[in-house]
């Protein structure tokens, strides 16, 4: 079944964001966000914009692109 974009972002952040060891407040802070940003993200509850999918790709080291890729 085809997540929709909103789910598969939040599921892609929590996937690179382990990867690189890193917590979700750790990678908050690294992009300049409130600290509970990326918990609201990874857990579905708030929309993000492309500046900040970006923002978020460029520390997790990888295409933005990857971050809609089911």
């Amino acid at each position: 079944m085809k997540q929709n974009s909103k789910k598969l972002i939040a599921k892609n952040v929590k996937k690179y964001r382990e990867k690189l060891h890193l917590k979700k407040e750790e990678l908050s802070l690294k992009a300049g966000f409130d600290n509970s940003y990326i918990s609201k993200l990874e857990a579905n509850k708030m929309n993000i914009t492309i500046e900040k999918l970006d923002i978020i790709a460029d520390i997790l080291n990888i295409k933005t692109i990857k971050l809609l890729e089911d």
